[in-house]
């Protein structure tokens, strides 16, 4: 729908998506810009943290901004989110509070959030676990009857996200073949962002990956993942229809990650830089500032959000540095409903341990 130049067209046979273009104003064109410019910002920021040794790790999820800012705005009040590890982007749509991802990052938390109430399920970091998750949930709105009836309240629809590598889990298969099968309200979000870590996408299928769903029964379509309207258009269509009993669908977002696979990975190693100038050519966020300013959006509008992405930056730095490690005792916890004898055995032989050290400083 956007070329790179940040024009807006929306070819014939793709008119049933357009709808859904036409229903957005202004303001809700600056939010897409402010929050992918302020998930890029943070992003970069959680970099330099990781760098610093305030986080073990980071997941970047710098290129990516359109295909889950689109896609995760959206998504409906009633509908369930179950995202991989990279989905920041989306989280933010949903008042997820970015701190609590660096929390998780850096060890203090399992997920600060609590997804009964904000509808975006925690972070999976095992390999596709999550679609199954999805799968399961999606057939549990199915028993519940809150599919197809026609009353917005109560029809609800269950997006997972993932990657092109982990299409290669059999857990992905799995989900696929059980939400065809019950016709779950269920729309695959498969970011293909080129490399698996350090396996490009050509070495992982043959075929474009949203024609994957096909052999199970799951219509698929593919979209350019760097196109913001276009992600956000194909998304609405494809919940909508999930709600209204229509069964699963997959959509393939062709996009690019433009960082590391996580702080730990140097992806000049194994990656041809002339690939990723291409990428960085077709920036989603440069691009959809092209098409802004062909709305009138002036200077003033850019500076603001690049402030407060300067600002932000700052308030995460700061709290990150200032974020108490959480009490070792911590980790036995929420391990079951009741006290266990075991893990009582454990936490006490720690209790021991600790306090051995202050008897050695006497």
């Amino acid at each position: 729908m956007l070329s790179p130049d940040g024009v807006f067209e929306v070819p014939s046979e793709y008119a049933h998506y357009g709808k859904y273009i036409d229903k957005l104003t202004l303001d809700d064109f600056l939010k897409f810009y402010r929050d992918m410019a302020r998930i890029r910002r943070f992003d970069n920021e959680c970099t330099a943290l990781q760098r610093q040794g305030q986080m073990g790790l980071w997941v970047p999820a710098v290129g990516q901004e359109a295909a889950q800012i689109g896609s995760g705005y959206a998504v409906g009040k009633n509908d369930h989110m179950f995202p991989s590890y990279r989905e920041h982007g989306v989280a933010i749509t949903h008042g997820i509070d970015l701190m609590s991802i660096i929390k998780m990052m850096r060890g203090v938390n399992h997920g600060g959030w609590n997804p009964e109430e904000t509808r975006f399920h925690l972070y999976a970091i095992v390999l596709g676990t999550q679609v199954l998750h999805a799968a399961g949930y999606a057939m549990g709105v199915n028993f519940d009857g809150n599919v197809g009836t026609g009353d917005p309240e109560v029809d609800q629809a269950v997006i997972t996200y993932f990657g092109d590598g982990a299409t290669a889990e059999g857990d992905v298969s799995e989900a696929l073949l059980f939400a065809a099968v019950n016709k779950s309200p269920l729309v695959f979000f498969c970011q293909n962002n080129q490399w698996a870590i350090s396996s490009p996408v050509s070495a992982q299928t043959v075929v474009p990956l949203y024609l994957r769903g096909e052999g199970f029964g799951v219509p698929g379509i593919q979209v350019d993942g760097n196109d913001v309207l276009a992600c956000y258009a194909v998304t609405a269509k494809h919940m909508d229809d999930a709600r209204n009993g229509l069964g699963p669908s997959l959509i393939e977002a062709l996009t690019y990650r433009v960082g590391a696979h996580t702080t730990s990975d140097d992806p000049s190693k194994y990656r041809p830089q002339e690939e990723t100038d291409y990428w960085i050519a077709r920036d989603p966020i440069t691009r959809f500032e092209k098409f802004l300013r062909r709305q009138g959006v002036g200077d003033d509008f850019f500076q603001e959000v690049a402030q407060a992405g300067d600002d932000l930056a700052t308030q995460i730095r700061e709290a990150t540095f200032a974020m108490p490690n959480p009490p070792l005792e911590n980790i036995f916890k929420h391990v079951y409903t009741d006290p266990h004898p075991l893990v009582q055995e454990q936490l006490a032989w720690l209790e021991n341990y600790e306090s051995s050290f202050e008897e050695d400083s006497k």
